[in-house]
């Protein structure tokens, strides 16, 4: 019996490794290449999203200036993969150097806001990501550090060791465009950031931040530091999002402040309440949900036009209406959650009852 389970698990990791291996290929030839971009896009979305759970869903610290670290990754790599200052280090250097960026000024908001719960953090967190954006916006002057409001182009692509996924590859036979090299290496990336937090979720510091978010005060008589505790929660959810920025940004070839606003933020964490707080597949569930149902719902201007005639409302407009709808249906109905934890799953059942 044993052996049988431990093959359908080898079964079910093998199918699924062949599906995603594959899917770039369907998706392009389905629905175009641009949605195969939008699939890249979800990848770092999830990483961002698996980052902020650790803040908002492990240990219950209500972040709403994640963009932040986002931007700090960003403009890491584009300064210094740019002809910008004239730069052009390789990846190993700016990735972790991004990364160490964004967790440096994770404890640096985490430092003030130890004292802070509920709305009081979140309007803390919320001013720290404006601040970044506005510093951002404004830092052209009197020396031209991120060219303001224009951003920065001609960012370089990553460069693994002479191989650069920034034009078309042969591999094996195959052409692969920028984007499907694109996808794999945030496909590498987000297997990393999972395996990450799963060994996080299930040691003594994971059990840590649940401790806290339940009960601080409880956990701090259980000999847990939670200032120590909490600050590394800001630091290795700042970690994850200054590491998707830099990606980001040797993706996009461009960089500007308008690309980190508070919506963005929001977003991110909409996708961990979709998706079910503290649930690692729920949260990759909310992550692709977030991301590609907006995008579909571009084409209700074509169904609008199919149905009517003519088109009443703009598709811009009356996607991000049906969304906010779809959000607010969610909440009354599964407020949990899609797939949330097992143990987020029985508080709400026992304030139910």
């Amino acid at each position: 019996m044993l052996n049988l389970l431990k093959s359908k698990a080898w079964l079910t990791a093998v199918l699924l490794l062949l599906g995603l291996i594959l899917l770039p290929f369907v998706v392009e030839a389905s629905l175009g290449k641009s949605w195969l971009r939008i699939l890249d896009f979800a990848l770092l979305y999830i990483m961002l999203a698996l980052g902020l759970n650790i803040v908002v869903g492990y240990a219950g610290l209500l972040d709403l200036g994640y963009v932040a670290f986002y931007a700090v990754g960003a403009y890491c790599w584009a300064l210094l993969a740019s002809p910008h200052f004239g730069l052009n280090l390789p990846f190993w250097v700016i990735l972790p150097a991004g990364a160490a960026i964004a967790a440096l000024f994770g404890v640096l908001l985490g430092t003030p806001t130890l004292r802070l719960r509920g709305d009081y953090l979140a309007i803390v967190t919320l001013g720290f990501g404006e601040i970044i954006r506005i510093f951002l916006n404004n830092l052209n002057a009197p020396v031209n550090i991120t060219n303001g409001p224009q951003g920065i182009t001609l960012i370089e692509p990553m460069n693994l060791f002479g191989f650069s996924l920034g034009k078309k590859q042969e591999i094996l036979g195959l052409t692969l465009s920028s984007p499907h090299l694109y996808y794999y290496l945030f496909l590498v990336f987000v297997a990393l950031v999972v395996f990450v937090c799963m060994r996080l979720e299930n040691s003594r510091i994971g059990r840590a931040w649940v401790a806290i978010r339940e009960d601080e005060m409880a956990a701090a008589a259980a000999g847990i530091n939670t200032r120590n505790i909490k600050l590394l929660a800001f630091a290795m959810g700042a970690t994850f999002g200054g590491l998707s920025g830099g990606l980001f940004a040797s993706f996009q070839g461009f960089v500007s402040p308008e690309s980190f606003n508070l919506m963005e933020s929001i977003m991110i964490l909409s996708m961990i309440v979709l998706g079910g707080m503290g649930n690692i597949y729920g949260v990759i569930l909310g992550a692709l949900l977030v991301t590609v149902i907006p995008e579909a719902l571009r084409y209700t201007g074509e169904l609008q036009r199919a149905l009517f005639g003519e088109v009443f409302i703009d598709p811009a407009d009356l996607r991000m209406l049906l969304f906010g709808i779809a959000l607010v249906l969610m909440m009354l109905l599964r407020p949990a959650g899609l797939l949330p934890s097992k143990q987020r799953r029985q508080e709400l059942a026992e304030d139910a009852g």
